[in-house]
Parts: C-alpha cells; structure tokens; sequence
C-alpha cells in the first residue's frame, strides 16, 4: 500500500472520521489551470471550484458529494472562434471496499457510474479533473454556427442530398394535403 499521496488534496482513508464529514475545498493556482487546460485539449479554465465532504457510508465505504464550477474556453466545433462555457455541476462518487470491477471486454457499462473501488486514499483533485472532463462540451458552438451541407458527387450524376433520401417525405406531404382537402 502506497504510504505517498496521488496529490497534495488526497485524504488518507485510515484517517477520516467515522462520524463526521471531512470537508474540502479545491481552488487551482494558475500554474495547475494551464496544467488541467492542457491535459483537457481546452483554449482556457478559469474560475475552477471544487468543493464538497467525504463522509462514511456505511461501516467500510465512503461517499464524496461536491459541487463543481468552472469556466471553460475551447474552439467552436464549427468554427473555430473560441466558445466560453460556465460548468456548474454536482459530483457525487460513491467508493466501495468490496467493489468488483467486471474484465470482460464486450460487459456493458455498469448503470452507476459514480462507484469506485476504494483504496488507501481518496483523491478528490483526481475526482474534479474527471468530473470536469465529462462536463466539457464535446462539440461546442458559437451563437449562429451550423454545419452546412456538403455535396459531392461526380460529373453528370445527380448528388444523394438529404431530401431526395427521405423519398416518402412527398408522399406523407401529398396523404396530408389530401386530407386536408377531405375536411373542407
């Protein structure tokens, strides 16, 4: 067992409180956002927060609950002018003793993604930089971006566009005109 913490934050399990909350609060230097920036493929981070307790839950598990917040800058998906994005979300990770991680590779995702097997430590700077990564917008977009419509196709044959795809698109057209018709 690892007597070294993951990171300066990290809570020693053996020494947290049975009976009573262990409080933390995370507000990264600025050398740590550029870090957290870089790892997570964004322009900017800014105004990080990560705040919560850990807590027993139960007799041999432990639950972490936190709110995070942050200001994320990336570029558009679209566009590429730069998009700034306000996270405001809960956290909430549940960490087992008796957790079973399943090795088969074709298993589906388990339904509740918030259990981690627990271990000597918990870390929550590891939990705010995960949580913080799944809250990242994957694909943003500035105001007015929209992706257009490429066509291609070779000389002298008509393009596949979106519409001539849908060929029954005309036809529900033309059964709800007539019955339309029919109601007059």
């Amino acid at each position: 067992m690892s007597q070294t913490p993951p990171s300066t934050g990290a809570l020693r399990v053996s020494g947290l409180a049975q009976n009573a909350a262990t409080p933390f609060t995370i507000v990264p230097d600025q050398r740590t956002l550029e870090a957290m920036a870089e790892t997570l493929d964004l322009t900017g981070l800014r105004k990080v927060r990560f705040e919560g307790q850990v807590a027993a839950h139960g007799a041999r598990d432990w639950l972490l609950t936190a709110q995070l917040g942050a200001t994320v800058t990336q570029p558009c998906a679209v566009t590429l002018v730069p998009v700034t994005t306000r996270i405001d979300v809960p956290v909430r990770r549940l960490f087992l003793r008796d957790y079973e991680e399943v090795d088969t590779p074709e298993a589906e995702m388990p339904e509740d993604d918030e259990v981690e097997r627990l271990g000597v430590w918990i870390d929550p700077e590891a939990v705010l930089i995960e949580a913080l990564s799944l809250a990242v917008p994957d694909f943003p977009r500035a105001d007015g971006a929209e992706l257009g419509q490429i066509v291609l196709t070779e000389p002298g044959v008509a393009p596949l566009t979106d519409e001539a795809a849908r060929p029954f698109a005309g036809l529900a057209d033309l059964k709800s005109k007539l019955e339309g018709d029919k109601n007059d």
